[in-house]
């Protein structure tokens, strides 16, 4: 990450966009996050690297006005004239455009989406990508990164939690004497969703991964094979393609779950043709432990 005059973080990226791209992630953070939000003392959102074209910072303040009218969401940008070329659909106090990277331009949301950022930069940059903005990120907020296609059709992201401060609430934490506070741990998710019509099986999800676990999608690799078993689930469920992608997607999840997957969420969520899984993979049948954002797991599948 490079540091401009301004010490203002990162690198500006192609910035290509368009109307809708992001609908699939809005739509997650609306259904999943929702209580987050409404809990927040200062409802702040930033939309880190919008591109060329705000359209999407519109609508994700849109979407989450509906949540908290008082939501503020914040569009930033790197490149100068995209802030310029912004600021006429700025709505302030509740959508608003400035220059910034990965430091947030000082600001302390509760929440950051930050989609396409990242699959520009090399792989070693995402670590420390992830440390830069939880830093800023508001005790208790939330992290969204990852990668779409051009129209939305394909997208993956993490969602990374930063623990609320450490507290004494919890007596007799490990590591330390009675009354020593104890942070929560870090809680990361891994979402796949896709236009559900035109996907032909899961693993199609691999060209859109995040830039941590694209290079990873290898034999021996978590992201490897959890894609292998969800195109297995995919063809065990196909006699209910008879009733639709939406029955024959739910069944595949489910079948995962059943083999052991950490799947989160309900057949609601999984029937907008989405799935989050707790990363790093602990199956219910094996002993996996992973700590980098891509890192690979000890199970054998």
């Amino acid at each position: 990450m490079a540091a401009g005059r301004a010490r203002t973080l990162g690198l500006a990226t192609r910035g290509t966009t368009a109307p809708n791209r992001l609908r699939r992630v809005d739509r997650w953070i609306v259904g999943t996050q929702a209580a987050r939000l409404r809990a927040a003392a200062s409802p702040l959102v930033v939309d880190l690297g919008y591109g060329s074209s705000p359209v999407t910072t519109v609508e994700l303040y849109q979407r989450l006005s509906r949540l908290r009218p008082d939501v503020r969401v914040v569009g930033l940008e790197i490149d100068r004239d995209r802030v310029a070329a912004a600021a006429p659909a700025a709505r302030p106090p509740g959508l608003v455009f400035a220059r910034g990277g990965f430091e947030l331009a000082g600001l302390r949301p509760v929440l950051v989406r930050a989609m396409n950022v990242l699959r520009q930069y090399e792989e070693a940059a995402v670590a420390p990508a992830w440390a830069a903005l939880l830093e800023r990120i508001a005790p208790g907020g939330l992290l969204v990164e990852g990668t779409c296609d051009e129209i939305g059709r394909r997208a993956c992201w993490f969602a990374v939690d930063r623990p609320p401060e450490a507290s004494s609430e919890v007596p007799g934490a490990p590591g330390g004497p009675v009354g020593t506070p104890r942070p929560r741990r870090q809680g990361r998710t891994l979402t796949l969703a896709a236009h559900l019509p035109s996907l032909a099986r899961p693993s199609e999800l691999a060209e859109r991964l995040p830039k941590s676990l694209i290079a990873h999608n290898v034999p021996g690799e978590d992201v490897h094979t959890l894609l292998a078993a969800f195109d297995d689930a995919w063809r065990r469920g196909a006699p209910r393609a008879v009733f639709g992608p939406r029955q024959r997607w739910t069944a595949a999840v489910e079948s995962l779950r059943a083999d052991g997957w950490p799947v989160r969420g309900t057949r609601p969520r999984w029937r907008l043709g989405e799935v989050t899984f707790a990363w790093p993979p602990v199956r219910a049948d094996a002993d996996v432990t992973v700590t980098a954002p891509g890192g690979r797991g000890g199970h054998d599948g």
